[in-house]
């Protein structure tokens, strides 16, 4: 049997310990203004060529476009099934912009300092999504817009909204949720949800 996480459509269960539940705003803090003139992505910390690499809204809109149908599972047991995600493939950013080899790990960087950690093979899971787009329109501001990481695989707090940074890293690190303690990983499917359990 394959593994689900391992599957471009999404699977038609849910994860162990999830119920189904309605697509609601969760966040820390309030949401922010952003400027699409200023806006950015920046690739930075341990990188393959040792450069920083930057792509404004221009740039991502250049970049390939792809759909998604992945859930949103949060870790308070609720899951959100069958959205509709749009966006930049995360493979396409990482390729871009890649990470020297012993950068495994890194953060994924947004509005107020709020940052998640996550590995680079995370990234690399063919439905990972640096997503700009929800069941055909533009993110709502209160959903991430401009940018969001959507990892379908782990918990949400895992892909933050109103991305702004990627930070490569040659050692592991803590996130904000995971320096209060959530679980280092994250995984949906082992239902990895609090430190008490690595």
């Amino acid at each position: 049997m394959n593994d689900p996480r391992d599957d471009l459509r999404e699977p038609a269960r849910l994860p162990p310990g999830q119920r189904e539940a309605p697509l609601r705003p969760n966040h820390y803090g309030r949401v922010p203004r952003i400027d699409l003139d200023s806006w950015s992505l920046t690739i930075e910390g341990a990188t393959a060529d040792g450069s920083m690499t930057r792509l404004s809204w221009a740039d991502v809109e250049a970049l390939p476009h792809v759909e998604v149908r992945a859930d949103l599972h949060c870790a308070s047991h609720k899951s959100t099934p069958g959205l509709v995600w749009g966006g930049v493939s995360a493979r396409t950013i990482i390729d871009l912009a890649p990470p020297a080899p012993e950068a495994r790990w890194l953060y994924a960087c947004a509005a107020y300092g709020y940052h998640s950690n996550l590995t680079v093979d995370d990234l690399l899971s063919p439905r990972a999504l640096f997503a700009t787009h929800l069941d055909g329109a533009a993110l709502a501001p209160e959903h991430g817009w401009p940018m969001r990481l959507v990892v379908p695989h782990l918990y949400g707090w895992k892909g933050p909204k109103w991305l702004l940074t990627i930070e490569y890293l040659a050692s592991p690190q803590r996130g904000f949720w995971e320096e209060r303690g959530y679980h280092f990983t994250g995984d949906v499917w082992r239902e990895e949800r609090y430190a008490h359990q690595e």
